[in-house]
This record gives structure tokens, sequence and C-alpha cells, in this order.
């Protein structure tokens, strides 16, 4: 006869869950607003959408509400050979707010879904340390999140991430591209490499086809093959809202896309309006070693590497000609490079290179 079945016998102990638990408040907390109306070990995260603070009221007239999700993707994988978890979460929020930030939208909060093997609370930790660290970086509050235990959905050690970000706009400076018109110029600006796009790809080049580990070195990216792979994604958030403060109510930043995957030319026609075509030039930002590398290890395509890689250009402000120099000096100004990859023309909506 069997003995009592337990759940810790199923595979989760929920000691251990508990001992995680504990660790997240406080990272939690650090990135906490005053719109946070704290709820420690409550069911939901609460969100005031207005300050109480005179000082800092937004006096919103029409706000709408912008809500994205997003994974990090096969890269998890190479976190997993890396041993390194503390970053991931910085691309998790990065993929969220930074896809809000293209409605010119504030962020407000971010909820996290980590799905693992096994109770792990020292990887827990580090997982979200990361998402910690990227909300910061974003001025978003991680104010609720769910972590759950599958030990017989993921084989051991393995784990997935999901994130969900809701941020605020007023309706009057919402972003969509309607308003792009030709004549404006295309502003790119700098990724930090392959952010969160492609991985398994990348994982088929790098460690099935030419067989290259972690820790081995490559000279011309002059770091290991782990470091230059997980390197996390730019969040964007912070100096693209000193653009759109300076210019609040003047309709200087017509449209912006984050370039993930399908690449430039895909994620800049979602926002262009059926008569506004786009000329960019390849030559017009320097090339980012990361993506020649990979490109000769596997012998890919150019329409390849377009199509599956941001190709250094992370995020596209699409501006009038008049404004483009003060508006990439702002984005100088808050550390971000950048450069003129192009021009809108009239035509069929379509993004095209220069020939």
């Amino acid at each position: 006869m069997m003995g009592q079945a337990t759940y810790k016998d199923a595979g989760v102990d929920l000691a251990v869950y508990q001992e995680s638990m504990k660790r997240l408040p406080k990272l939690m907390h650090r990135t906490f607003s005053s719109r946070v109306m704290k709820l420690d070990g409550g069911f939901a995260g609460l969100c005031q959408l207005d300050f109480s603070s005179e000082l800092f009221k937004r006096n919103y007239v029409e706000p709408v509400l912008v809500t994205c999700t997003d994974g990090v993707g096969t890269k998890l994988r190479v976190a997993r050979l890396n041993d390194v978890h503390s970053t991931v979460g910085i691309d998790l929020v990065a993929m969220c707010v930074n896809d809000a930030i293209c409605c010119g939208a504030e962020p407000l909060v971010f909820n996290d879904y980590v799905a693992m093997s096994h109770d792990d609370p020292v990887l827990l930790e580090q997982i979200v340390q990361g998402i910690s660290d990227g909300c910061v970086d974003a001025d978003c509050a991680l104010n609720a999140g769910e972590t759950a235990i599958m030990p017989d959905l993921y084989s051991h050690g393995d784990y997935d991430l999901a994130g969900f970000c809701v941020g605020v706009v007023e309706k009057k400076e919402l972003i969509d591209g309607s308003k792009i018109a030709p004549g404006d110029v295309a502003i790119g600006v700098a990724s930090t490499g392959l952010h969160s796009n492609g991985f398994s790809l990348v994982r088929r080049v790098v460690f099935d086809m030419e067989g290259l580990g972690v820790d081995d070195y490559v000279e011309e990216l002059e770091t290991t093959v782990g470091k230059a792979l997980m390197t996390p994604t730019q969040i964007y958030v912070r100096a693209i809202r000193k653009v759109l403060t300076q210019y609040r109510g003047a309709g200087v930043v017509r449209g912006i896309s984050h370039i993930t995957g399908g690449g430039l030319r895909e994620n800049m026609e979602r926002i262009l309006p059926s008569n506004v075509r786009v000329e960019l030039r390849r030559d017009s930002w320097p090339a980012a070693p990361i993506f020649g590398w990979l490109q000769r290890l596997g012998d890919i395509a150019d329409d390849e590497m377009e199509r599956v890689f941001n190709m250094g250009v992370g995020m596209v402000l699409m501006v009038p000609a008049d404004e483009a120099d003060a508006v990439q000096q702002v984005l100088s100004d808050g550390g971000l490079e950048n450069w003129q990859i192009g021009q809108a023309a009239k035509g069929p909506r379509a993004v095209e290179w220069a020939s």
C-alpha cells in the first residue's frame, strides 16, 4: 500500500516556495512611485492613475491606458548556459515598456510571470533582481506578479518569463503614426546588440553549427560569446519621454517604432499611413560588430539578417525634418547614440532600402 501523497513528493515544496516569496518584496518596493498603493500579501497590485500630490498631479482630461505584454524567448537558454540570470529580467521589462513608449505612454506598472521547474529561491531572486532593475530604469513600478512551479511541464532547471506593462497617455498626445508625412526624417536610435530577438537562429549558428561555448573569447567582439549574447535590451523610456515632454502638444514626434522581430522594414511599416513610404540608407549608421560576426559565422543572407535582427537600430522616431537635429540632441543628452537613417516620401505604404 502506498503512503500518503504530498505536494512535496509531486515536486512542489511549499516551505521553499515561501522562502522564495520572502525575497521579492524588497525588489518590488524599490520600484514603487507615489502612484503605488502598497498591498503586500494582497491578491492584486494597486496603482492610482493620478498623483495625490498637487506638485506632481497630472490632471488628465482624457487618459488612455496602454497595455503591452511580451517575453524573452529562447535567450533564456543562453542564460542557462551562462548560468547568469540577473539580466534577462531587464530584457523582459524592456520588451514591454519599449512597446508602450511607442504610443507616447508613460509606463505605470509592470507585472511579471515566472514559471519554473522547481522551487529555487536563489534563482528566482536573480531573475526578479533583473526585473526590478529594468523597472527602476523605466520609472515603472513592479507591483504584482506570479511565480508558478510546474515540475512536469518544464525540465529541471528550465524556466520561462512573461511580462505585462500598463501605461497611460493623454488622448490628444497619443502617437499612432497617422501624422507621419512626406519629408519627415527617420531617426534611428542605437541598440545594445541582439536585444531579445532571433535567438533560435543565434543558438543554431553559434552553438550547433560552430560548436562555440559561452566562455570562448571572440577577438572582434572583445568579449566572450556568453557576454556578447547576454547584453540586455536597451530601455529607451527615459530619453524618449524627455523628447515627448520637451515637445508636449507640438506633435513633433509623429511615429515611434520598436525594432524587434521583423527588423526595421516590418516594424516601421506598421506605423505608416497608407500613402507614405520610407526610404532607408544602409550606410547611415555604423555596423554593430555582433551582427557582422554572426552573419559570417552562419553564412546568413542579407535579407534574412534584416528580417530577423534589429541590425544596430533598436528604435526609430519619425519627426519633421526641421526638428530632427534638436530631437537628436535630446536623445544624445539622454545617453542614446542616434542617426538620421532615412526619409519619408509620398507613395504606397512601404519601407525600402535606398539603391
